[in-house]
């Protein structure tokens, strides 16, 4: 049967925003760009730093529920910041409809020689099936988390060069990876030794060790996220 949103309904399901990560019975998180019907239009979002704003589609696939969609912008913390507006933060998703989300970053100067990054977080939550009792329905939450790279526009190096510009030393049994370009570089399919590594990202200007010793090989994600060619990381 056809579910739809009622002001009660409304009103219930914005009080679930507020409160639901406190059940955990209530929630089921996802980090990834597509939850339950509702999907944002990248794995990532590039903000040209002397941009106003920056954009992204979120779509509502499901053809008969309806989602009441919240957006904000954490740090890499997972705390919520205020220097960055997302509107509309809260509205009604409609089945096969697609709305546009717009961030606005209104805080102080952020560095010009390098990306900052930030977490763009969608939570969806479903309609209430009229036919269902009040009090004996399950309201389960899905929430995608996707990063805001912001990228000042006067960056001599090029996004598509950063990846190869990685270093990597090994101290013992640790492994210290070396990124010297203005980028983030997030590495996949890492392999030490033949040996499969966790995913990480690298800062810019910045390092990460791992506990591993050997040859690494390894792909990037560009800025679309697709996954590029395996580079070998050079000393």
């Amino acid at each position: 049967m056809k579910s739809t949103f009622t002001s009660s309904h409304l009103i219930r399901l914005s009080l679930a925003v507020a409160c639901i990560s406190a059940s955990v019975i209530s929630l089921a998180l996802s980090n990834s760009a597509a939850a339950a019907g509702v999907a944002l239009g990248a794995t990532r979002v590039i903000y040209p730093q002397d941009a106003k704003q920056a954009s992204i589609n979120v779509t509502n696939s499901d053809p008969h529920d309806a989602f009441l969609v919240q957006s904000w912008v954490s740090d890499d913390k997972g705390n919520k910041v205020s220097t960055f507006v997302v509107t509309p933060p809260l509205f009604v998703l409609k089945p096969g409809k697609v709305n546009i989300l717009r961030m606005i970053y209104s805080g102080p100067a952020l560095p010009d020689d390098r990306e900052s990054v930030f977490y763009l977080n969608n939570k969806a939550i479903p309609s209430l099936d009229k036919s269902t009792p009040a009090g004996n329905s399950l309201q389960i939450a899905t929430q995608s988390v996707i990063k805001i790279f912001v990228r000042p526009s006067h960056l001599t190096v090029k996004p598509a060069d950063a990846a190869a510009m990685l270093r990597c030393r090994g101290e013992g049994p640790n492994l210290t990876v070396f990124n010297p370009s203005p980028y983030f570089v997030t590495l996949v399919n890492i392999t030490v030794a033949g040996k499969k590594q966790p995913n990480m990202m690298v800062p810019p200007k910045g390092s990460q060790t791992i506990k591993a010793a050997g040859a690494v090989a390894y792909q990037t994600l560009n800025d679309f996220g697709a996954v590029t060619p395996v580079l070998t990381c050079k000393a």
